[in-house]
This record gives structure tokens, C-alpha cells and sequence, in this order.
């Protein structure tokens, strides 16, 4: 029974290890009120550069950042172009780390 328990906390310890590391962070670090206002204003950054260029493509991005200034980009853009264009957005910003962007190519 004990092997049992050992093996099905194992199991749940590495299934929650692999979905933490394939889901994009989310601001959710309270336990460090600095890390996450820095992170929101990394996040908020981002967002206002996009809505600068006025593209409607470009309002429909989500844009996540974690405590280390990685910046992730999700959604759908209407061509590689505007895919492009909101990761070199986010490359520029102050404070971004590096990008990883899942944008979708696509109607």
C-alpha cells in the first residue's frame, strides 16, 4: 500500500512539473509584490506598444510575462507579417528578457 502512495505522488509530482513547464506563466507571483508589478508593467508595456501602432490585428494578441522578463505572445494575426511585427514589439520593450511568440498565422 505505502509503494502504492510513493508511486502515485511521484506520478502527480511529474505530471504537475511537465504542465508547469509547457503552459506560458502567468502573473500570478504574490508571494513577491516587486516581481509581480514589475512583471505587470513589462506586460503593460507590451500591450500599449501594440495598441501605438493601430492595428486592430494587433489588438486580439495576449501578451504574458514572468518574473524573469521573458515575454510570451499568444492569439491570432491575419499574416506573418503582423506575427512578426508584435514579437519585434515585444523584443524592444524595456525590460523584456527575450519572446517567445506562439502567435497563430491565420484567419
Amino acid at each position: 500500500m505505502k509503494k502504492l502512495i510513493i508511486a502515485s505522488i511521484i506520478g502527480i509530482s511529474a505530471s504537475l512539473t511537465t504542465l508547469a513547464l509547457a503552459a506560458p506563466p502567468v502573473d500570478s507571483d504574490t508571494s513577491h509584490p516587486g516581481a509581480f508589478v514589475a512583471d505587470s508593467v513589462i506586460t503593460t508595456k507590451v500591450k500599449a506598444k501594440l495598441a501605438e501602432k493601430h492595428l486592430s490585428t494587433l489588438a486580439n494578441i495576449r501578451v504574458d510575462t514572468d518574473n524573469a522578463g521573458v515575454v510570451w505572445l499568444s492569439g491570432k494575426a491575419p499574416s506573418q507579417d503582423a506575427h512578426d511585427l508584435a514579437g519585434m514589439i515585444a523584443r524592444d520593450t524595456d525590460g523584456v528578457k527575450s519572446v517567445h511568440n506562439h502567435i497563430v498565422v491565420g484567419e
